[in-house]
């Protein structure tokens, strides 16, 4: 661990100037990756050029692209991909997760090398990788929180505090999620409730957020119809969360055993040409693969699938999800897992309305995604405030999403315990 200076404790109005400077940070520098993001979409698929903000979204510009140019600039993303990544891992200093950087021995992330890892995640999530995008920012938060108190001489304690805050930070700012960002902080990284975390995280995410808005505007991440709430939904979400959980658990494993194997090496570059190249083959006829998973659920929660449809991206996606990871890409999973439990939610309720029918299927996909994300991820609380942060639904439906969070948590847990016997 790096040590310039020796740390001392500072008093209170240090800590809080800290959380403050950290939330600008994470703010502008969500933001800035967002308007990147959009910048680099626009460009490679042809559509909003005359906006970066615009109300056409990254799967309309897709579908109105043409089939060879999906597979060009796949192409080209396998290309960025694998060397990008094989000059960080080669000449790069290791890279710091946020979790090491909040751990016991609390190690500064390197810039440099972070900086490339969070525009490479950048990049190819815009060019068309089913990774998610919510790792950079995160990162991003995380790297200037470290730096700022480690340069303001806090103890350990507290910037490991101000780094969990930066993280936070960073995804209430590129998702406009002041709360979830704030929860995930708390639940996934510090695994606290004490009072000065709250407020620091509550704090930085709020701020991040608002400072965000100057360049994203302050709408919800998807676009959600009013769900009429009845018995027949609430009874679905208790019968069918356990098999979000158990789903769930699988896709866990797929992909911790893809990045236990991710390729390193020459074997990286000539991989992940090979492994782009065919998602951008199977997007001239799925163009609702590409990218994070964000259009594949808005397409779940406008009950614009099929079954048969909906079975299929999800068959697709957890496939090229974690071949991507196998072949050494970087991205987060946080959207990849909200898109899948929207995808398996459609499959699951068209076969429940056979024999009851009524609920839409956007419905069971807002419920699906979080049942799903909270479980993939190790996280039910930050899962339940996100979808309902993400999607702005109405406050009844907490009662379903709060069941099938709870039986999805559960089954995922009784897997692991059954499962990893030894």
């Amino acid at each position: 661990m790096l040590h310039y200076f020796q740390p001392v404790k500072k008093p209170a109005v240090v800590f809080a100037l800290m959380v403050v400077l950290t939330g600008v940070g994470a703010g502008l520098a969500g933001m800035l990756l967002a308007l990147l993001l959009h910048t680099i979409q626009h460009l490679a698929y042809g559509y909003s050029l005359d906006s970066i903000i615009s109300p056409e979204s990254f799967l309309m510009g897709v579908s109105a692209s043409s089939s060879w140019r999906r597979v060009a600039i796949l192409c080209l993303c396998g290309l960025i991909a694998g060397i990008g990544w094989w000059i960080v891992y080669r000449f790069g200093r290791p890279l710091v997760s946020i979790k090491k950087a909040i751990g016991a021995e609390a190690p500064l992330m390197p810039p440099v090398t972070t900086l490339g890892h969070i525009l490479l995640q950048i990049i190819t999530v815009a060019l068309g990788s089913p990774l998610g995008r919510e790792v950079a920012p995160r990162e991003a938060g995380a790297l200037l929180g470290g730096w700022l108190s480690h340069y303001a001489r806090l103890t350990e304690e507290q910037r490991r505090l101000i780094v969990a805050c930066g993280a936070g930070a960073g995804l209430a700012a590129v998702y406009n999620v002041p709360l979830g960002g704030a929860v995930f902080a708390l639940e996934v990284l510090l695994e606290t409730v004490r009072w000065p975390a709250v407020i620091a995280a509550l704090t930085a995410s709020a701020i991040a957020a608002s400072v965000a808005w100057l360049g994203l505007g302050a709408e919800p991440l998807y676009t959600v119809a009013h769900f009429p709430l009845g018995i027949t939904l609430i009874a679905w979400s208790v019968v069918m969360g356990p098999l979000f959980g158990v789903a769930a658990y699988g896709f866990v494993q797929l992909t911790t055993a893809a990045r236990n194997h991710a390729a390193r090496g020459l074997k990286l570059p000539l991989l992940s040409l090979l492994n782009f190249t065919v998602i951008g083959g199977l997007a001239v006829m799925l163009p609702a693969l590409l990218g994070n998973g964000k259009g594949a659920a808005q397409l779940g929660f406008d009950s614009a699938l099929t079954v048969k449809m909906a079975a299929i991206l999800l068959v697709f996606k957890v496939l090229i999800t974690a071949s991507s990871i196998r072949v050494g890409a970087g991205g987060g999973l946080l959207t990849p897992g909200l898109s899948n439990g929207a995808l398996l939610a459609v499959v699951l309720g068209g076969l429940w309305g056979l024999a009851w029918p009524g609920v839409p299927a956007g419905a069971y996909a807002v419920i699906g995604a979080a049942a799903f994300l909270a479980s993939s991820m190790s996280m039910p609380l930050t899962a339940i405030v996100l979808v309902t942060e993400f999607t702005r639904i109405d406050h009844d439906f907490l009662v379903p999403i709060i069941l099938a969070v709870a039986g999805s948590v559960c089954a995922c847990r009784l897997c692991a315990k059954w499962l990893n016997r030894p």
